[in-house]
């Protein structure tokens, strides 16, 4: 033992003496593992050395995480308990004396020690707490640490010590696994023993309203076990208690003046976990806007339990009940937007971490299964030896676990926002804001680098915007934005000139018009031809042809007479027709001439045909 002492004393690292200490002192069979027994023999000394230390630093009356600590040079030295704790931490993570050593030393330091010493303990826990969260010194103390815990948690008041079993709490949260089932309330029970005590007597000479004052603190009952209110006579009566509280909120609002003078921050450092119930401060705390938070907020939460998802159908409440809770919700929320300071804000806070409870829940009722997920191995299977996978109702388990959800709760497939088609102006409005050049946004993070956002945009284009649709051809898909979206300066640039409409429509009318009078041309010209091979024939043909009309004939006439039709003839026939065009004439003109060449071949196939 008296090498342990001179060795505490050292400077320097724990890894330049440690391990040369313990094979002084133990002589093991091996260099750099103990055997069983030697481990206890170990852990038998050190556990004395350190109740010596402690009595020793308890009669010096320092703290004991401090006695032995000197100053040399300018450099404090570090004290002797702590030098001690590193020197067996070193071991312990290098696999040279058995792991949950050093638990068990700082288990037996807390059981020693006044709880003003704990709390320099705990620090040093705390400090230490990646080298203790390691494998191989999780898996040899984890149980250790949390019976320390739990037991330092017992000793201390949830009253006065909030702050340290706060940061107990967080260190188990930290140090144990999420998916740790230690640490959670897999059963869901309520801590019933969280009793709120309240006057039962009205006192004497105080004017207050004591009903009021019962009817009010009554009401933490339900919130210590809500549970309690599945029962229909609770219900009823737990719904008309929080009816005349919430007459009350509403009755005697409180202004911005009184939200402002009550500075948040500094009631979160005085804080405390339960507020005073006597009947005096009744009309105080009602003009506290924290203490109506408070109040709204447990309503909420219980609220939440009663609409938790996977639940029995012996759990689920009534449909009664249901539209009771909907507008008791809407009251408390309306409530809490209402209170100063920033209560909107504060609302749109508690209604996304009431959300995200949700998962929390969903997790639990699946019976905690763990996040990590270890690698797939590949085997080898045998010939013969096929493994059957398991059917799903849906194909897979979480496709089956979504359907099992939607038959507890049919709701979920009947909600109108679970499958909502957004409004062309609604889904179309970041990319308009993007485009904006005042907003200052890089082009890096604008949507329309999003492809599913912009496959998205065209299908809802192509239902509801036509228009719009049209634009993608010429301008891309920031041309599918409706106009309206965009600022003027933008909005011009997108916008079709109506002088570009009409000439192109004008040029489809030409087109179309020069292609008119090409067939009407070439069906004219070969009619000469038919005449003067084929006079025989012409009679037959007037015979079988249906009158034309006044116009029509008078060119025929024309036409038989001269030969070749002119241009003013055939503007005569067809003056619906625009034959105004430079290139429209000369293309008929060189037709015209070609016709009469070939006229005679023309009117040969003809003849073939009508005979």
């Amino acid at each position: 033992m008296e090498v342990f002492r001179n060795a505490i004393l050292q400077t320097g690292p724990p890894e330049s003496f440690a391990l040369q200490t313990v094979q002084e002192v133990i002589k093991p069979q091996k260099q750099t593992k103990l055997a069983q027994d030697e481990n206890q023999l170990l852990e038998n000394m050190l556990r004395t050395l350190l109740q010596e230390l402690v009595s020793s630093g308890v009669q010096s009356g320092e703290p004991i995480m401090r006695y032995g600590q000197s100053i040399d040079d300018g450099e404090i030295s570090q004290a002797q308990i702590p030098r001690l704790l590193d020197i067996v931490l070193f071991l312990c993570e290098n696999e040279h004396v058995e792991g949950g050593m050093i638990f068990q030393l700082l288990e037996d330091l807390t059981e020693m020690s006044t709880m003003r010493n704990c709390k320099d303990i705990f620090g040093y826990i705390e400090s230490k707490q990646d080298i203790l969260g390691k494998q191989e010194l999780f898996a040899r103390g984890k149980l250790v640490m949390l019976r320390t815990c739990n037991q330092l948690l017992r000793r201390l008041s949830k009253a006065n010590d909030v702050v340290f079993c706060g940061r107990i709490l967080m260190f188990l949260a930290h140090f144990f696994p999420l998916s740790e089932r230690s640490a959670v309330n897999i059963k869901g029970v309520f801590n019933t023993s969280n009793e709120t005590k309240y006057e039962k007597d009205p006192p004497d000479g105080i004017p207050v309203d004591f009903n009021f004052y019962k009817t009010f603190w009554s009401l933490q009952e339900y919130f210590c076990n809500p549970a309690l209110t599945l029962a229909p006579t609770k219900w009823q009566k737990f719904t008309s208690s929080l009816m005349v509280v919430l007459n009350t909120f509403d009755a005697q609002p409180l202004s911005e003046e009184v939200g402002d003078a009550n500075d948040l921050e500094e009631e979160a450092a005085t804080f405390n976990i339960k507020y005073l119930t006597s009947s005096k401060l009744m009309g105080l705390e009602l003009k506290d806007p924290s203490f109506r938070r408070h109040v709204l907020l447990q309503c909420l939460i219980l609220f939440d339990y009663l609409k938790a998802p996977g639940k029995n159908d012996k759990d689920l409440p009534s449909e009664s009940m249901k539209e009771e809770l909907k507008s008791c919700e809407e009251r408390v929320k309306k409530l809490l937007e209402m209170t100063p300071p920033k209560g909107k804000i504060f609302l749109q806070s508690i209604e996304h971490i009431l959300e995200r409870e949700k998962n929390w829940v969903w997790w639990k009722r699946d019976g905690c299964p763990p996040f990590e997920k270890q690698p797939i191995e590949n085997k080898t299977v045998q010939d013969g030896t096929k493994k059957r996978r398991p059917r799903w109702r849906l194909g897979n388990k979480e496709l089956s676990q979504l359907w099992k959800w939607a038959d507890q709760n049919p709701n979920a497939l009947t909600d109108p926002l679970r499958v909502r088609t957004p409004a062309i102006t609604e889904y179309w409005k970041p990319l308009a804001e993007d485009m904006d050049p005042s907003a200052g946004i890089e082009a890096e993070y604008h949507h329309k680098n999003s492809r599913v956002y912009c496959w998205k945009g065209l299908r809802v284009s192509a239902r509801q915007d036509l228009e719009g649709f049209s634009r993608f051809t010429d301008h891309g898909i920031e041309g599918v934005v409706p106009l309206e979206l965009l600022p003027p300066h933008v909005r011009s640039k997108y916008q079709a000139k109506t002088n570009d409409r009409s000439k192109r429509a004008k040029k489809e009318d030409m087109k179309g018009a020069s292609h008119q009078t090409e067939e009407s041309r070439a069906s004219m010209i070969a009619t000469p031809a038919s005449e003067i091979d084929g006079e025989g024939m012409r009679a037959d043909l007037e015979a079988s042809s249906t009158p034309m009309d006044t116009d029509a004939t008078v060119a025929s006439e024309n036409i038989s007479q001269g030969g070749t039709p002119t241009p003013d003839e055939l503007q005569k026939q067809s003056p619906d027709t625009d034959f105004g065009q430079e290139a429209g004439q000369l293309d008929a003109d060189a037709e015209a001439d070609g016709g009469m060449i070939d006229g005679e071949t023309d009117a040969e196939v003809d003849l073939e045909i009508l005979g």
